[in-house]
């Protein structure tokens, strides 16, 4: 299963330990997971989409290449891009997560996928990693004819289309050490339930938290 994945991504890996890692869900609780992988995989995709979008779109401001960047490396589409190379297949996971739908679990599949990415990087450097990603990304990017509306936007355009207040945002707590905080941001919209995210800054957690009310005011509409 390991050698056909290898093959479905194009990679081959001299340390094969590092894969196996990356597709280790926590559930296993033994010899580490995939966490640290992810946390990694995450930093070299997003710099990798960033670089790519900057050659992509030459004529294109910080805040059109912003929101073009976060539809790109939002959790729906790294988890269509894991699914397409069958990477829920090969997850390692306890029994319990796996008869739990575990391998077709949609933030399993995100994190696997990060963790892969961190994985391919430390394996064959930063080259290996954008040969892995530069083909599928840049297929989803050149499908966004226009710089999508970043979530704060559309929020405040749909509160204003209903005679509504605009949105409001406030901290609801920070964590972690000073260096690496977290910020657990809270959106409100007048007659609505809030919505809640976190992230490491304040500005991505608001578009986070813009992001889940706006999807929830969508399902109920």
């Amino acid at each position: 299963m390991m050698q056909e994945l290898q093959q479905r991504i194009g990679y081959a890996f001299d340390n094969p330990e590092l894969l196996t890692l990356a597709l280790t869900h926590p559930s296993l609780g033994k010899g580490g997971s995939n966490q640290r992988l992810e946390f990694l995989g995450d930093a070299v995709l997003g710099m990798a989409v960033a670089a790519m979008l900057y050659d992509l779109y030459p004529s294109e401001q910080e805040g059109e290449l912003a929101r073009r960047h976060a539809a790109l490396v939002r959790g729906e589409t790294l988890t269509q891009i894991a699914a397409g190379i069958g990477l829920g297949d090969c997850l390692l996971m306890a029994a319990s997560e796996k008869q739990g739908g575990g391998r077709d679990n949609a933030s399993n599949l995100e994190d696997a996928l990060e963790a892969l990415i961190g994985a391919i990087y430390l394996d064959g450097g930063m080259e290996a990693a954008q040969r892995f990603i530069a083909p599928r990304w840049r297929e989803l990017a050149e499908k966004i004819i226009a710089p999508p509306k970043d979530a704060k936007t559309a929020l405040q355009e749909w509160a204003q289309a209903r005679g509504l207040a605009i949105p409001v945002y406030r901290i609801v707590e920070t964590t972690g050490p000073a260096h690496a905080p977290v910020f657990t941001i809270e959106v409100s919209l007048a007659g609505h339930a809030p919505a809640t995210a976190k992230a490491a800054s304040k500005r991505l957690a608001e578009q986070l938290a813009a992001e889940a009310l706006l999807k929830k005011l969508m399902q109920n509409a």
